[in-house]
């Protein structure tokens, strides 16, 4: 390894040079002196004129990968012009100038400052201007020149694939295509060798080869048997340069699988089977299995099995099972032990496809002897089958006959059989069976979406030997009717911008059946007739199971509506077909130009002045705690309004009320204004009552006055007993006012009942006779000290 390597980098250093001298001599070239114009007459006389160029080129190289100390000089400019002096100024200008390609501008000279890669870009266009050094004016016109990216063998080749996979059938002829690999190399194909591949075969010898140009792998083997060996691995390699030392190289694995063919017979292990069967046994019972082996796979393996000879062949019958390759020897006929105690029967088996290439290798079949002894034994009750399947539409009527099971006495005495259910696996009682004949019948209705199967054993006992029991399962399918209606596969909700087109489609539902897919898809989804022509959103049904909701009108608000309801009706296939209506949400939301989702909230589009949702939510708060103070405030006010409790036992026309307070007497000039007591509304003769609510409005009666301005309260009541006594619109009971002062020198005295009491007063209240019927009740309380102790 460490051998090639040094080649390599010998030889990359011998390419260096010589496209070093190729670059040296393209310079030389390139800077040769441009050509003079000159003159040329014409036709008739006239003077042509040739324009004169300041330079002539048109393409560089430099070679890639170069990892010298000093930048790669790539060529020079020259123009016939610069005469040396300093004043011609050099201009680079194009791909990568300034950056990988930088000019002299006093020499012209062209460096390349940085490692190229062909692989990467295999040329650069350039443009150069020699102009005025000190007024920059343009002396020439720019030329356009290219610089070209020479190759070297620095990519190894890479195939497509690091791993392939193939088949070939087993015993293929020798030269048989199994796979083409392909590599391919990043390096020039139009310069030497470096992308030149040649295939060889690393590992894989001696059973196959691959072609050194194409890659195509092929078997070098005759005869290759699967059944020795099935697979194998092949390493291929493909190498530049065409394959000469110091190439790079690249690898892949190719795995090569054999495939089958019929290239094997059918062969039983043994050469007699013995096998046995009750003569009770039914017709159908299974008495045996044989097999023939074959070691071929798939079809080619596939054994039917036959009956060919021997006394049984009227009494037994054979068949394959295909899931086992095994011939099942079954009961054809019924047996009787004292007649015939044995059978004797010839098998054969043979494979059901034959390939003619391999007809040779034959035959492709064997046989077998097999030898059936008939026993005579007391055996429990047996089913006609090992199991038992029947089908049942779901919600069919109680009493619907599901299936019939069948057992058999195989003694002499043949038995009568009584059927059961086990009642273990049938916990809900959805079944019953006759015990006579076997019949089950269903006892309420089955609902395929809730139990699809039911799985039941029955039991068969004989009537005089209950300790003879036979248990058989049975699968009962519940066949599915059409009997729900299809629904949206999920809870939808749909979202449309304001800004919405025309025909946009904004969402795609689906639906889901829960019945069977016979009675389900395919759905078929339509608007309501009712709103077929909805202005705001149209259905398309994609045929598919799916349908599409587009947008029908532009301009959405929020502010106007928020939300849409949209009824879709969704029907199945089923026989009879089943719809139901269901109801998609759809949101208007906003959003920006580019239908990019902003927000769905309303608010958010009203209160956009800064408002943070906390702010609201106080703002609420403050809001109900003032409903709430208003509301005990008013609640507060009524109660005070409320007229004083009066004593149902009493006339409701002489209510007295008792009070804890006293004037201060005529000297209490602080505790109340006396003046207040003659109520400033009676002033212009009118005075309200405060206790009702008036039905209209009183006049007062011409006459009355109101009392006074002085301190005579005994005017001043009597003139308000005048004025309730001829009051229309007064209630059928005395209102009590509350004076809260009483002058000292009252000739009514004090009217509190504090002091009268307890103790001993010499006020005589007997003048209270005297003020009318209103304040009977109150000379009665304050009469004579005489006449309480009569009463008592």
């Amino acid at each position: 390894m460490k051998e090639d390597n040094c080649l390599h980098a010998a030889l990359i250093c011998l390419v260096m040079l010589y496209y070093s001298h190729a670059v040296t001599t393209e310079k030389l070239n390139h800077t040769r002196p441009s050509l003079h114009g000159h003159h040329e007459k014409g036709k008739e006389g006239q003077v042509l004129h040739r324009s004169k160029r300041g330079w002539v080129w048109n393409q560089f190289f430099v070679i890639e990968e170069y990892t010298g100390p000093d930048p790669v000089l790539v060529g020079r400019l020259h123009s016939d012009i610069d005469s040396g002096d300093g004043n011609i100024k050099y201009i680079l200008s194009g791909e990568g100038a300034g950056i990988i390609f930088v000019i002299d501008d006093k020499s012209g000279n062209i460096h390349a400052t940085k490692t190229l890669d062909r692989e990467e870009r295999a040329q650069y266009t350039l443009t150069a201007q020699a102009v005025d050094r000190n007024t920059n004016r343009p002396l020439e016109p720019p030329s356009e020149f290219i610089v070209k990216v020479q190759d070297i063998n620095d990519n190894p080749p890479e195939f497509l694939h690091e791993n392939y996979h193939a088949n070939v059938p087993e015993r293929s002829n020798v030269g048989t295509s199994v796979i083409q690999v392909t590599a391919s190399d990043a390096d020039d194909p139009t310069y030497g060798n470096s992308a030149k591949l040649v295939y060889s075969i690393l590992e894989g010898q001696p059973y196959f080869s691959v072609e050194a140009q194409t890659g195509i792998i092929r078997t070098a083997l005759p005869n290759m048997d699967r059944e020795a060996k099935e697979e194998y691995h092949v390493v291929i390699q493909a190498k530049d340069m065409g394959g000469h030392m110091g190439g790079l190289s690249g690898t892949t694995k190719v795995t090569i699988t054999l495939t089958d063919v019929n290239d094997n017979p059918p062969k039983f292990p043994q050469s007699v089977y013995q096998m046995s069967v009750s003569e009770a046994a039914v017709p159908g019972e299974e008495v045996g299995r044989v097999k023939a082996k074959d070691p071929d796979i798939g079809e080619n393996g596939l054994v039917a099995y036959s009956i060919i000879d021997g006394d049984g062949m009227d009494m037994f019958e054979i068949t394959t099972d295909y899931e086992t390759q095994e011939g099942v020897v079954k009961l054809k006929k019924l047996l009787d032990f004292e007649t015939k105690k044995s059978y004797s029967l010839k098998v054969e088996a043979a494979n059901v496809h034959i390939d003619p290439k391999f007809i040779s290798n034959g035959p492709f079949k064997d046989t077998v002897t097999v030898k059936i002894s008939v026993e005579d034994a007391d055996e429990p009750p047996v089913f006609l089958k090992p199991s038992y399947i029947f089908e049942v539409q779901e919600n069919a009527a109680s009493g619907t006959v599901v299936g019939k099971v069948h057992a058999k006495d195989p003694d002499a005495a043949n038995s009568a059989i009584r059927y059961s259910i086990d009642r273990h696996t049938d916990l809900e009682r959805y079944f019953v069976i006759n015990a006579e004949d076997g019949n089950i019948k269903t006892i309420k209705a089955l609902d395929r979406e809730e139990i699809a199967w039911h799985n039941i054993s029955v039991f068969a006992v004989e009537v005089h030997k209950q300790h003879q029991e036979a248990k058989v399962p049975v699968a009962i399918k519940v066949v599915d009717v059409n009997d729900n209606a299809p629904k949206f596969a999920a809870a939808y909700e749909a979202f449309v911008c304001e800004n919405a087109r025309s025909n946009q489609q904004f969402i795609t539902i689906s639906a889901d059946d829960k019945d069977e897919s016979a009675n389900g898809p395919r759905f078929i989804f339509s608007l309501p007739p009712e709103i077929i022509h909805n202005p705001n959103f149209t259905l398309r049904d994609n045929r598919d199971n799916t349908a599409s909701v587009l947008v029908r009108r532009e301009g959405f608000s929020r502010q106007k509506q928020d939300l849409y309801l949209l009824p879709i009706v969704i029907s199945d296939g089923g026989l009879p077909p089943l719809s139901s209506t269901n109801t998609l949400t759809i949101r208007v939301c906003g959003c920006d130009s580019n239908g990019s989702l902003l927000s769905c909230n309303a608010e958010a589009y009203i209160l956009n002045a800064g408002l943070s949702t906390g702010a609201l939510i106080a703002i609420l708060a403050c809001i109900v705690i003032l409903l709430v103070i208003v509301v005990l405030f008013v609640t507060l006010k009524r109660q005070k309004k409320e007229p004083l409790i009066v004593f149902e036992e009493e006339d409701v026309r002489e209510n007295i009320i008792t009070y804890d307070d006293e004037g201060g007497g005529e000297e209490d000039t602080e505790a109340f204004d006396i003046a207040t007591l003659q109520n400033p509304d009676g002033i212009n003769g009118f005075i309200p009552r405060k206790d009702i609510k008036p039905e209209y409005q009183y006049m007062p009666r011409p006459g009355l006055r109101p009392a006074p301005n002085s301190v005579d309260v005994d005017d001043f009541i009597n003139t308000r007993i005048q004025e309730a006594d001829n009051d229309p619109t007064a209630p059928p009971y005395d209102s009590i006012q509350i004076y809260g002062y009483e002058g000292r020198g009252s000739v009514a005295g004090s009217l509190s009942s504090l002091e009268s009491a307890t103790t001993d007063s010499d006020l005589d209240y007997d003048y209270l006779q005297n003020w009318g019927p209103r304040f009977k009740k109150l000379a009665d309380l304050y009469g004579s000290k005489d006449t309480f102790d009569d009463d008592s």
